[in-house]
């Protein structure tokens, strides 16, 4: 052995002794990482581009634990024990229009018009067996289901799945459309987000599309007096008397586009706020010479928007207007 290598033997004995240990000696940190997987996900390589993490909140929150017969059976009891007292309390609400349900057989799409936070639990609970049983509730997937928390108590307490709003997403609407295929009835807001002045807002293609998909009827509802409640911008309800009038179930036509059919959904839930507003009569006459007011209200400026839309307190009393206060 030459004298370069016996001192090279040399300096790496002494840098060994060094970091604490003899050559052929394993360090403890060196079994952890050799063990890290499978206890641990495996680290990607050197110079390989690390894959996006998958979020597992809001559209990619997994929902079908909550269809199961024990989540089923909870969220009867939290709807019946604490969610139906509160309606009654803070709604008080007049359901008409159920006899229209009669001849409806198999799963239906639920359509409204959203005003408030009440909404949800005030239609969720005027929708008459058995389609309340099997129930399935389009909830904003960027606001319900932000957080696993948020998300898990959408999902169990009104039987909640996540709807993207702010894109369109096929995993939303897939999800959506197996399940009715299933025998679970759907209810959506076609607005997609609360009012923000009072007023309605045009439609969106949701309720159409997946009643053409699935071949199922879609049920046009009503709700009356909710923003009184709890409209957005507030935090605390305030009690006041609401209406919930269910429409006849449409059927969509042969051939018929997502857009015409939802065109048909809207003009139907206007014609049930003309009739909750005035009386059946009335909003049919107006609804065959094509006079029916529209959800959205004139367009107009924000003072005159607000004046047709009459004193939205709850106590106040009703001011008749030319467009029917919703």
């Amino acid at each position: 052995m030459s004298s370069s290598q016996r001192t090279i033997k040399r300096k790496t004995k002494q840098l060994a002794r060094a970091v604490g240990g003899a050559p052929q000696r394993v360090r403890a940190s060196s079994i952890v990482r050799r063990t890290e997987f499978p206890l641990r996900p495996p680290r990607t390589p050197g110079g390989v581009d690390r894959l996006p993490k998958v979020s597992k909140t809001g559209a990619n929150f997994e929902t079908e634990w909550a269809r199961t017969a024990p989540a089923r059976a909870a969220r009867t009891v939290m709807l019946e024990g604490v969610v139906r007292p509160a309606v009654e309390l803070f709604a008080r609400p007049v359901r008409v229009g159920q006899d229209r349900l009669e001849d409806l057989d198999g799963p239906a799409i639920f359509a409204a018009n959203h005003h408030s936070h009440i909404d949800t639990p005030l239609l969720v609970t005027s929708i008459p067996e058995p389609w309340r049983r099997e129930l399935i509730v389009g909830a904003a997937a960027d606001y319900f289901f932000g957080t696993r928390v948020t998300a898990a108590l959408s999902a169990l307490a009104i039987g909640a799945i996540p709807i993207e709003r702010a894109k369109v997403g096929r995993k939303s609407a897939d999800l959506a459309a197996e399940l009715i295929s299933d025998g679970w009835s759907f209810m959506i807001f076609p607005e997609g987000g609360r009012s923000p002045d009072g007023w309605g807002q045009p439609f969106r293609g949701g309720a159409a599309y997946l009643g053409i998909k699935c071949s199922v009827p879609v049920v046009p509802v009503h709700l009356k007096g909710t923003g009184k409640i709890l409209r957005k911008g507030k935090t605390l309800p305030q009690p006041s008397r609401t209406k919930v009038t269910f429409g006849s179930p449409l059927y969509p036509h042969p051939d018929e586009s997502s857009r015409r059919f939802g065109a048909r959904i809207e003009q139907a839930v206007s014609e049930l706020a003309d009739e909750a507003t005035s009386d059946w009569w009335q909003a049919r006459q107006r609804a065959h010479s094509g006079d029916t007011p529209a959800l959205y209200g004139p367009q107009a400026g924000s003072w005159r928007r607000q004046w047709a839309l009459g004193d939205q307190r709850p106590n106040a009393r009703r001011k008749k207007r030319s467009w029917p206060p919703l």
